[in-house]
């Protein structure tokens, strides 16, 4: 009885060192491995890039005072549509004590010259009545006379400008009428009645009474990389995405790229406008934050692979193509040359390839699929 156990127990010994064995050695084998292959399609390849900016008006115009004052009465309102030469406020005049001290004094000393003018020539008319005095004479008199009553007419004039900001000899343009200088939809009025405004001088830029501007003439400002501003050019078309419009997708114009670049957090960027075309646009607002999608390059008619197929070597580009599947896959490293990507797909010449041929994709293990590059 022992003697069995003994043999059964080396029995067993053997048939775990002998499955050991060719465990190890099937281990030890190459594994066969299966990828999934890909064929080149005609196709295109569009490279593009966006321009983050928002929607403004090409010329936007702010409307500023000729004369110091304080608004009394406002008539526009943002969102109100204005012509050249409306209307849009009034101002009350504040007169300053020194200039109106002035003008009235003018209009004192006229008053005393016309008098005098006046004497004058009533007593040389008399006298010319009896031929006492020479026609010269009376002809001087009368000449001084005018001029007096002139210069005092000009005098009531400039203290009536300086008291009330109006003059007598031309009310309806007086610079207390403030008036639009454009065509277009009122963006803006920062100011309200009682507010106090300065006439715009050399040391002042004035108060702004409003801004106007036309909304039917909307450009799109962005900035680009310098990486990829050479890659754009004036008249190349734009598609602008209004994130306030849903599915909004206006057609635009590049007009100008900046000459110089600023600095954006430490990138150099260059500023581009675009002009929206299309009446369309009659519902886009100043101010609205879009998109602009530009197409920097394309490929069309090419052969169009996935890049994940592409193994990159330095400055060249492989693909592995299949040349015999049975008894198993193999593959031929193939020199292509790539030229645009859109980061999924991109577009490749080699006298090898055509639709029909098949590339090593990815690897396939247990039923499910890898990324391999070797």
């Amino acid at each position: 009885m022992k003697k069995f156990f003994k043999i059964l127990l080396w029995c067993v010994i053997v048939c775990i060192l002998l499955g050991t064995v060719i465990f190890l050695v099937k281990n030890s084998q190459d594994k066969e491995v299966t990828y999934q292959t890909v064929s080149p399609e005609m196709g295109s390849v569009e490279r593009t890039t966006v321009l983050t900016g928002k929607i403004e008006p090409r010329d936007e115009i702010e409307i500023k005072p000729q004369i110091s004052g304080i608004i009394s009465e406002i008539l526009v309102e943002p969102g109100d549509h204005v012509n050249n030469g409306d209307i849009i406020a009034r101002i009350k005049v504040i007169p300053d004590e020194g200039q109106l001290s002035q003008a009235r004094s003018r209009v004192e000393v006229a008053r005393i010259n016309l008098e005098q003018a006046r004497a004058a020539y009533n007593r040389t008319r008399a006298l010319y009545d009896k031929k006492y005095e020479s026609r010269e004479k009376l002809e001087t008199d009368k000449a001084a006379f005018d001029n007096a009553v002139a210069e005092l007419d000009q005098a009531n004039d400039q203290l009536t400008i300086v008291r009330d900001g109006v003059s007598a000899a031309n009310a309806q343009g007086s610079n207390t009428l403030v008036r639009a200088t454009v065509t277009g939809v009122v963006l803006e009025v920062p100011v309200k009645v009682g507010s106090s405004v300065i006439q715009a001088n050399t040391m002042n830029d004035g108060t702004t009474i409003a801004r106007i501007a036309d909304m039917n003439d909307l450009i799109f400002k962005g900035k680009i990389d310098e990486t990829e501003v050479a890659l754009l050019r004036e008249g190349q078309p734009v598609s602008i995405s209004v994130g306030a419009v849903a599915g909004s997708d206006y057609s635009a114009v590049i007009e100008k790229i900046a000459p110089v670049a600023t600095d954006d957090n430490g990138t150099n960027t260059f500023e581009v406008k675009a002009a929206l075309r299309g009446a369309d646009t009659a519902g886009l607002r100043a101010g609205y934050s879009a998109n602009a999608t530009v197409v920097l390059e394309r490929a069309e008619r090419s052969l169009v692979i996935p890049e994940s197929v592409v193994e990159y070597s330095g400055d060249s580009a492989f693909v592995y193509v299949l040349k015999s599947e049975n008894p198993r896959q193999e593959f031929v490293r193939t020199a292509v040359t790539t030229s645009v990507s859109d980061g999924i797909n991109v577009a490749v010449s080699a006298p090898e390839l055509t639709t029909k041929s098949r590339l090593r994709g990815a690897e396939v293990s247990d039923g499910q699929s890898t990324t391999s590059q070797e």
